[in-house]
């Protein structure tokens, strides 16, 4: 109840968290993979790992332009991964005869090519898939809550489903772009999965309280109708309905009810991608930790944003009602 009641304070606090990101993101940018721009992946191994610096010196006396260099691990062996241009067959064994030689047992284990062409498709299906997921998700909402057009309209609850989840996108962007400026992250295809992964927990989250919401309004929503004479002879049935319990109180209890269900839903998910996190490999360490972020403000979105902007919308539509 505590949280319809400080409630302003709740969601001060989200703008401020949405301000922060989208200046994050505007300012540090995210830095897209080959999956986006275009251009060829290589992978080397070593048994005898060579310095970070090394590799870089040696790769950027090639002239190959911008490059990307991280560090990699897994149960192969551990290695680099050499992100550059779209490289021809001459610069290609260029590149490899460089890195094999800087290090003992240095080994070629993979290399990607990616067209800019199909970089930008891939780019233009990434935001058609984001855009889907977002009206999909107001038109389910909006009829799934059909039955409770009072006092606050079904749309109503599918477009502060839209605003949650659009906090929940910009907070792991956010993250994804300080993880790119400081340790050389690239937005790829697994963080588009990553986000398509958060916006469906997050909705799943949201509307768990949602239909708590819907079951005690219906308990506590008492109806009254009215027959009323049209002209013409017509008759027409008026339903009007009045609440037992201020609505914020209403939401107040289904959060209630709903809060330790929603903690606990998501600290279990949040333990699980520790463990893959520190035991997994270090391919998918990003992919965890942006992941992690997504969860856990998917989690604070569902209770502290979702159901005060639902009162607060409640709130101004009766004194908008009152003052005509």
């Amino acid at each position: 109840m505590n949280i319809i009641r400080y409630k302003k304070y709740f969601l001060i606090a989200a703008a401020f968290i949405v301000v922060a990101s989208i200046a994050i993101v505007l300012t540090l940018g995210l830095k897209p993979g080959i999956d986006f721009t275009g251009g060829s992946l290589t992978e080397v191994r070593y048994t005898v790992l060579p310095e970070k610096s090394e590799v870089e010196n040696a790769v950027s006396a090639l002239g190959y332009g911008g490059t990307s260099i991280r560090q990699s691990e897994s149960e192969v062996g551990t290695g680099y991964l050499v992100s550059t241009k779209a490289l021809s067959e001459e610069e290609r064994i260029t590149l490899n005869t460089t890195l094999t030689s800087l290090g003992e047992g240095g080994e070629i284990s993979r290399f990607t090519s990616i067209g800019p062409v199909i970089g930008q498709e891939l780019k233009d299906k990434a935001v058609w898939a984001i855009g889907a997921v977002l009206f999909l998700t107001v038109c389910y909402v909006a009829f799934a809550f059909a039955g409770i057009g009072w006092p606050v309209s079904s749309w109503v609850y599918g477009l502060i489903t839209i605003v949650v989840l659009i906090h929940d996108i910009l907070v792991p962007m956010a993250a994804m772009s300080l993880l790119g400026y400081f340790l050389g992250a690239e937005a790829d295809i697994l963080f588009v999965t990553v986000l398509l992964t958060i916006l469906g927990y997050s909705v799943n989250d949201t509307i768990v309280i949602f239909d708590r919401v819907r079951d005690k309004l219906k308990q506590h929503r008492t109806e009254q109708s009215k027959v009323i004479n049209e002209p013409g002879g017509m008759k027409r049935t008026e339903v009007t309905y009045s609440l037992a319990k201020p609505f914020g109180e209403i939401v107040g209890q289904a959060v209630d009810e709903t809060m330790a269900r929603s903690i606990n839903t998501s600290m279990t998910v949040l333990l699980a991608l520790l463990a893959l996190y520190f035991f997994g490999s270090s391919v998918t360490e990003t992919f965890i930790l942006v992941l992690m972020v997504g969860v856990f403000a998917g989690a604070y979105s569902s209770i502290f944003i979702a159901n005060p902007l639902l009162v607060l919308y409640e709130e101004w539509k009766a004194n908008k009602k009152s003052q005509s």
